[in-house]
């Protein structure tokens, strides 16, 4: 039988700002296509763990690797070079440039002309509103058509792993379901994903493993079928 890989493998790792810790001591893996998601109540760490993988944020102590290569200390743009994708939460686009110029840039990292194509047909086969949308400014896109410009552009990218960061955040409901049908689909063919979320109801069907942060640690890990179980977690830390 196969034992599946770490891709990242997070070891005590301790970072926040000006000096002051927001996570603590936190170690865990992402293997190879799997996906893993982070939850818990708004302000206790979630954005900045996604960050400080990113090289965003600088570590405290402990480490980051990636195909068991230390990022520690390393730069945010050779950590995107090295595979790792961040796609923040909002709508974090150029807003003065088109569609297809927003997916450009997401794959200025590539020298092959031929390689950029196919990257934005992949792209285009998973939002055909995007390729619709081409020409237009990205300012004039709906919430929902800038989070699928966002993701679009991450993907043109490429990378070994996508950091996710609350796509659904602002979102109406009906762009909220479409955004994560796409990622249902990047999980289905092989992907591998870190995904923040504060609603677990929107992870619990695709995502491997759970961790649950509040104030800076993690209170609980396990199946996401088994936190559904547990209505003293959900109580406690999610509000029910």
């Amino acid at each position: 039988m196969m034992v599946a890989m770490p891709l990242l493998e997070v070891e005590g790792l301790t970072s926040g700002y000006h000096r002051q810790a927001v996570l603590r001591d936190l170690t865990f893996n992402v293997n190879q296509g799997a996906a893993v998601g982070i939850i818990g109540p708004n302000g206790h760490g979630k954005t900045t763990l996604l960050r400080t993988i990113s090289g965003l944020i600088p570590l405290m102590s402990g480490d980051i690797r990636l195909n068991g290569n230390s990022l520690k200390g390393t730069k945010p743009e050779k950590i995107v070079e090295q595979g790792v994708v961040h796609i923040p939460q909002g709508d974090h686009v150029f807003s003065e440039m088109s569609v297809l110029h927003n997916l450009n840039m997401g794959a200025y990292l590539l020298a092959a002309q031929a390689e950029l194509e196919q990257r934005l047909q992949t792209v285009f086969e998973i939002f055909p509103r995007l390729e619709e949308q081409q020409a237009q400014i990205a300012n004039t896109l709906s919430g929902g058509e800038r989070r699928m410009l966002a993701l679009g552009r991450g993907l043109m990218t490429g990378g070994k792993i996508l950091l996710i960061d609350e796509p659904s955040l602002g979102l109406a409901p009906i762009a909220v379901d479409l955004i994560y049908d796409v990622i249902r689909q990047l999980k289905s063919e092989g992907r591998t994903i870190l995904i923040v979320e504060e609603n677990i109801s929107r992870i619990v069907d695709f995502v491997d493993h759970i961790y649950l942060v509040d104030n800076g640690k993690f209170v609980w890990d396990g199946d996401p079928e088994e936190l559904t179980r547990r209505d003293e977690i959900l109580q406690t830390y999610l509000g029910g």
